[in-house]
């Protein structure tokens, strides 16, 4: 039994929900008054932020990106058919304001939030600017086997999801992608990049370690994209970035993308960027209706009954998929076993787990086989699932941006969506605070136990509900139903290996596509790649000419890029 099971007893007389004295009494309320936690939300907004202005956005642009396809952007046909094999045959607006500008060579600067396709948005040039074995071009080409394209992330998860993304549309050309990113060994990662990789996507820290060991080579990288910058920058990466940034060639083309914009965003695109077009693809309101529209549920709750609590929120009416975030590992582990204890198909994600089972957790939560994830906010980046009916935030978010993105991950897609968030009795000055800057009341939180009748009012909770699951309702999986897979954390090969995306051919010609079926631009390209660096050049002609304010680059010596 945990401290928190044993709490429950210590903080409160009587474990019957259906006591109103003894509700009454550990509230600290009179029966008379009718106490909710629930949040007045109508005069809510987003959190004032100082962001730059872009120069190009969606704001009044009434295109039916419906009748729009890839191909109407300049998409190669090969690309085209890849993604509409699975379905994508539009493009979203992040897609249609990036495409064009990318697909020119200009630098870029894409803000857009998660989920809303800024993967491809990048992903399509960086793809038509790549070559691959057995492509027009590929044997005269000094870059063969080489990395090409790099894509840089915050975390493992985001690593891995953006890579899939990728392979998906490169799934009918032979350009091989290869993740890499700490939490497994090296040893599979050293191999893959042997064999040979035109993309490589992966966090810096191991990026770094692979550069220093003499394994990746980012001498002939031309395509760098920054995916959630201001992500990036809040975990301490930017000293990273720019020794990577420093490896690759000047003349490269850079994207930046980042969900805000805020100032040091700005620097950073400014100081390794040439004159990058600003494209902003959301509507600036798309928070505020966020904090509007979502059910937010403020308690004031013990540590030590916390539990209880929220063993009874998760027995609510309509419960589905949800979410609990806590400030720290070992909370976040504690938590998850003692939700499990009590008969709830419940997965723990948090950075002390292996990438293996960081994998396990997120597949059988999207899977259905658990249905409760208790997360870290580290952890917890990049989780893009739709059908999460709540958030509980089982520790008081630091600030209003963090409490922000936690509560976007229910109500999405038009559904319903409740967020409740406890709140110590120490963080009081602290959630005031986040309330003042959302525009919502920032009265106390009402002082609330697991036998508080509130708390069955304000979340649908059937009254006769206790701190554990009836095994009748225990249908789920769990789990252990979900396989895990050796990544290599052992330094052993997985079934599933790395790098050997959909798509990826070898280099013995078995994978080749015919040089007729190729477009000449990419054999173009290749040759103009040969000619910049058999004459040692400092600029890499391209095909697509690229372009600095409307006017040709000259590859002046001293450019920064």
């Amino acid at each position: 039994m945990t401290n928190e099971q044993h709490g429950a007893d210590a903080v409160e007389p009587s474990n019957n929900s259906t006591d109103e004295n003894a509700t009454a009494n550990a509230a600290g309320t009179s029966t008379s008054t009718a106490a909710s936690g629930i949040l007045e939300t109508a005069g809510a907004h987003a959190p004032v932020l100082d962001e730059a202005t872009p120069d190009i956005t969606d704001a009044g642009n009434r295109t039916d990106l419906t009748r729009k396809t890839f191909a109407d952007f300049g998409v190669e046909p090969e690309i085209c058919d890849a993604l509409s094999a699975k379905g994508i045959t539009h493009p979203f607006p992040i897609q249609a304001l990036t495409l064009p500008v990318a697909l020119e060579g200009q630098d870029i600067i894409g803000q857009a939030k998660t989920g809303t396709g800024k993967t491809l948005g990048f992903g399509i040039p960086l793809l038509m600017d790549t070559l691959g074995p057995g492509e027009e071009g590929w044997d005269e080409d000094p870059a063969s086997g080489s990395p090409q394209a790099l894509v840089i992330l915050p975390t493992r998860e985001l690593a891995k999801q953006v890579a899939e993304e990728l392979s998906t549309a490169a799934a009918r050309r032979t350009v091989r992608i290869v993740q890499v990113y700490g939490g497994r060994a090296y040893e599979p990662q050293i191999e893959d990049l042997e064999r040979g990789a035109e993309v490589v996507v992966g966090t810096p820290g191991r990026l770094i370690d692979l550069m220093d060991r003499g394994v990746l080579d980012l001498a002939h990288v031309t395509t760098v994209v920054l995916d959630e910058a201001d992500e990036m920058l809040d975990l301490g990466f930017l000293p990273d970035v720019e020794k990577i940034l420093a490896r690759t060639r000047t003349d490269r083309h850079t994207m930046l993308f980042s969900a805000t914009m805020p100032g040091a965003v700005v620097a950073l695109a400014r100081r390794y960027m040439t004159r990058p077009t600003h494209i902003r693809a959301q509507d600036p309101g798309d928070e505020g209706m966020t904090v509007q529209t979502v059910q937010q549920v403020v308690y004031r709750t013990h540590s030590m009954n916390k539990v209880e609590v929220v063993s009874r929120i998760l027995q609510a009416e309509g419960r589905g998929r949800t979410i609990i975030f806590a400030r720290t590992k070992r909370t976040a582990a504690r938590v998850a076993d003692d939700l499990r204890s009590r008969g709830f198909a419940t997965a723990a994600l948090h950075g002390d787990l292996g990438q293996g089972a960081r994998e396990q957790a997120l597949r059988a939560f999207r899977n259905g086989k658990v249905d409760v994830l208790v997360a870290t906010d580290v952890a917890a980046r990049g989780i893009d699932v739709d059908d999460v009916t709540h958030v509980i935030n089982y520790q008081c978010p630091e600030d209003e941006k963090i409490y922000v993105h936690r509560i976007g991950r229910t109500g999405r897609a038009g559904n319903s969506g409740t967020a409740v968030t406890f709140v110590d009795w120490d963080d009081v000055p602290r959630w005031r605070i986040i309330a003042k800057a959302l525009g919502l009341p920032i009265e106390e939180p009402v002082e609330t136990y697991h036998t508080s009748e509130h708390l069955f009012s304000d979340l649908s909770i059937p009254e006769k509900v206790t701190g554990r699951l009836p095994r009748h309702k225990r249908t789920l999986e769990g789990l252990d139903a979900e396989e895990i897979e050796d990544l290599g954390e052992t330094g052993r090969r997985g079934r599933k290996q790395s790098g050997q995306q959909g798509g990826r051919g070898g280099r013995n010609g078995n994978s080749q596509r015919s040089r007729g079926s190729r477009d000449t631009k990419r054999g173009e390209r290749s040759r103009s790649r040969r000619s910049a660096d058999d004459e040692a050049k400092p600029r890499r002609k391209r095909t697509r000419k690229r372009t600095r304010g409307g006017r040709p680059v000259d590859g002046s010596a001293g450019e920064q890029a």
